[in-house]
């Protein structure tokens, strides 16, 4: 078997990302892996996680690659949505409140909590840098999670993220109402709208 052919289609069709479970889905062994890393043929990015020797890693991929039950959301969803100039320091992420991400999530990324039912509200598709597809919130969604945050997110940000949103032609200000009734969070938003519009 040509184990570098078969991880350039998976490479291709994951993000740039070959995990162990897709790995052995085709044949290719962990010990075969770790071969091909001790051969600089891949790297190994993390735990389970490798890209092939000349790549670069997508980092954003990689963690959604991980669980399945966090949406990136706050600082990161404002960087994929432009609305930030800044590339997070570290990636935000939000979970349901009944599930606790993994150790390693948790030590590498900043999450935040909401309740189950508004988990899924705002949910979308955006890509990354590299253009890789990943689980991000829609920009009202972010933009009532900032304003809901506010008192963790550094007051430049926040401001900025405001000002930016108000000046954008793609703003819903009817989605972002709905979104803040739902989130209750619609007096305050309207207090930050007034000073802005």
């Amino acid at each position: 078997m040509d184990y570098i052919y078969e991880m350039k289609k998976i490479s291709a069709t994951n993000g740039g990302i070959i995990d162990n479970k897709t790995a052995a889905s085709v044949g290719i062994s962990r010990a075969v892996l770790s071969n091909l890393c001790k051969e600089n043929k891949i790297q190994r990015v993390m735990r389970g996680q490798y890209i092939l020797e000349n790549d670069i890693q997508d980092e954003l991929v990689s963690i959604a690659l991980r669980s399945k039950q966090l949406i990136f959301s706050h600082e990161t969803a404002l960087f994929l949505h432009g609305i930030s100039d800044r590339v997070p320091f570290e990636y935000s992420l939000t979970a349901p409140s009944n599930k606790v991400p993994s150790g390693a999530i948790r030590q590498d990324c900043k999450i935040y909590y909401i309740k189950s039912e508004l988990f899924e509200l705002g949910k979308t598709k955006m890509y990354t840098q590299f253009g890789n597809e990943v689980t991000a919130y829609d920009l009202e969604r972010t933009l009532c999670d900032v304003i809901r945050s506010r008192n963790n997110i550094g007051s430049e940000t926040f401001l900025s993220a405001l000002k930016m949103y108000v000046a954008s032609p793609n703003k819903n200000l009817n989605l972002l109402n709905s979104y803040a009734k739902k989130m209750k969070i619609a007096g305050v938003v309207r207090k930050y709208l007034e000073v802005l519009l």
